[in-house]
């Protein structure tokens, strides 16, 4: 795995509901860059007003994990994607105002977890910050697959574009406008799924949001779906009142 550290510019950005928005990075430190797997993380470095001198000074910025979209190797660009909450934070921040032309910069991906042959089913579940990942298991299921997603957002205005095969149920459940009502009604949505709701076939089950979700959401995959954990993933990708804390690998 090329674990570079890439250094980049913002190229473009998109507005695709009130809470999220999707990045276009660009930059020749970005050829050649690949992501394997579709629940990958890399480190993106948020550096305040000019370009640094020196990569030294680059890590020394802020900086915050994601999932790899999507990226042309050969152009030099690379597709991420963000969740905006009340006053953002950092990575927030630098999501909703940076100047075209901004620096930033980007370390990995550590390591990719790919498939070893292809799941006959899938369950997908999440909230916001789970879609590029769940964007990206959609890719890999292609165009016959069958299952369900399930992702959390405040309400059906946040809603967002999933590009769900025809065979894959996609649901939405809102939360509200209180933040710290955040993962409480994807929790009851996991909660409320019974051995009877479990898609058929061989399964590939994967649950991220925060870190409250991971016991209702192995108590759903692996008591009640008997999905081992070699046919699963269940993580929290963020935690309340901790900024700094990301998925572990």
């Amino acid at each position: 795995m090329d674990l570079r550290f890439r250094r980049a510019r913002l190229a473009e950005r998109g507005q695709l509901s009130p809470n999220y928005v999707r990045l276009r990075l660009e930059g020749p430190d970005l050829r050649g860059f690949d992501s394997p797997g579709a629940d990958d993380h890399i480190r993106v470095f948020f550096p305040a007003g000019d370009e640094p001198e020196t990569i030294e000074a680059y890590r020394e910025s802020p900086s915050r994990e994601y999932t790899p979209l999507a990226w042309d190797a050969e152009a030099g660009t690379l597709d991420l994607e963000f969740v905006l909450h009340g006053d953002h934070g950092i990575a927030g921040r630098w999501a909703a105002d940076a100047p075209i032309g901004a620096p930033v910069a980007v370390g990995g991906p550590r390591g990719s977890a790919v498939f070893d042959g292809a799941p006959e089913s899938w369950f997908l579940a999440g909230d916001e910050t789970a879609v590029p990942a769940i964007r990206r298991f959609l890719e890999i299921a292609g165009p016959d697959a069958r299952g369900r997603v399930v992702v959390e957002v405040p309400d059906a205005a946040h809603e967002l574009n999933l590009a769900a095969p025809a065979g894959v149920r996609v649901d939405w459940v809102h939360r509200g406008a209180d933040l710290a009502a955040r993962t409480t009604a994807l929790i009851a949505a996991l909660d409320a799924l019974g051995p009877d709701d479990r898609p058929e076939g061989d399964l590939f089950a994967f649950v991220a949001a925060e870190q409250s979700v991971v016991k209702p959401g192995r108590a759903l995959v692996h008591d009640r779906w008997g999905v081992g954990p070699d046919q699963s993933t269940v993580k929290g990708y963020w935690k309340g009142g901790d900024a700094e804390y990301h998925a572990p690998h």
